[in-house]
């Protein structure tokens, strides 16, 4: 009977949620583009920029403050986001390959500077100053 009043272990309750959101700034054009996974303790994404198309991947990089994201081509701010929550910007692991019809395929994973807090995506608003 001591089994039925032990406490549950927190790993029961870490859910994890998916969904994926449009990288265009059009409201009308939802490109799903955005691919996320988050957990309790951070955030996976994959994202495939049709404005990037023909852009090599390894001239793209990602710049990460603690509630924004930046990609680059050959150093040049090319999209931006703000983030739906604050992240470890040193947590950062990012790769950028070939993807379907030359579009990059670009992958990011953050952990989340607040254990526990839930963003429900990953893109609050697209930047001004995205070119794309």
């Amino acid at each position: 009977m001591d089994e039925m009043n032990a406490p549950l272990h927190d790993e029961i309750f870490q859910v994890s949620s998916s969904g994926s959101e449009s990288t265009s700034r059009i409201p009308s054009v939802n490109d799903n583009g955005c691919v996320w996974e988050e957990s309790p303790d951070k955030i996976d994404v994959k994202l495939s920029i049709p404005g990037l198309r023909g852009q090599p991947p390894a001239a793209l990089d990602l710049a990460i403050t603690k509630n924004t994201a930046t990609i680059t081509a050959f150093g040049y701010g090319v999209w931006s986001c703000i983030l739906r929550g604050e992240c470890v910007p040193d947590s950062l692991s990012f790769s950028a390959t070939d993807g379907n019809d030359m579009v990059p395929y670009i992958e990011v994973s953050l952990k989340k500077a607040k254990s526990g807090d839930r963003w429900g995506g990953f893109i609050a608003q697209i930047g001004e100053d995205s070119i794309l």
